[in-house]
């Protein structure tokens, strides 16, 4: 389950590269659920199971997905997955946070903004253990935050601003 994919920007391959040898880049894009204001996935959810939280987080009740996919076809950045498997815990423990809920077979998934950990006040694993430091966490509506610092300094931007989903994801060079 990736909910969290890394592509390779201008290529068709994972990790490829632009350019001729020796004279080669590579630029790397992380995409996962952009807990979008306006969320396509949401909107064609036929029984609710897709809802906005108190927090404005994109979530999915696992309860009331039937598993027909439509979330996945409507998502613009392709940030869903389906479990076709039933869950299989290695070592026999659950990864990552343990309340973390299974998943069971036959449901979408995706990133949750790590719901369980944000709910106390923690980062989402992908900031707190990004190797160098470039994922930011914090309060959109607060101007005075971090990440609306970063925002307006570094001239942040969203990805398919022209699908009108208004994602809460930022990303800047």
């Amino acid at each position: 389950m990736l909910w969290n994919r890394v592509i390779t920007e201008g290529c068709d391959v994972i990790d490829g590269a632009q350019g001729t040898y020796p004279n080669l880049t590579r630029s790397y894009l992380p995409i996962a659920c952009q807990h979008c204001d306006n969320a396509a996935c949401q909107r064609v959810c036929p029984t609710g199971a897709t809802y906005k939280d108190d927090k404005g987080r994109v979530e999915i009740d696992y309860d009331k997905c039937i598993g027909c996919r439509m979330c996945m076809a409507a998502c613009p950045y392709n940030a869903r997955v389906f479990n076709w498997s039933e869950p299989s815990r290695e070592a026999g423990f659950n990864y990552g946070d343990a309340d973390v809920p299974v998943r069971p077979k036959g449901v979408a998934e995706k990133c949750t903004l790590c719901k369980e950990r944000t709910d106390r006040g923690q980062e989402p694993m992908c900031v707190q253990n990004c190797p160098f430091e470039a994922r930011i966490f914090g309060d959109l509506d607060d101007p005075d935050s971090e990440i609306s610092r970063v925002i307006r300094e570094k001239h942040a931007y969203v990805l398919l601003e022209e699908q009108g989903t208004q994602p809460k994801v930022h990303y800047f060079n």
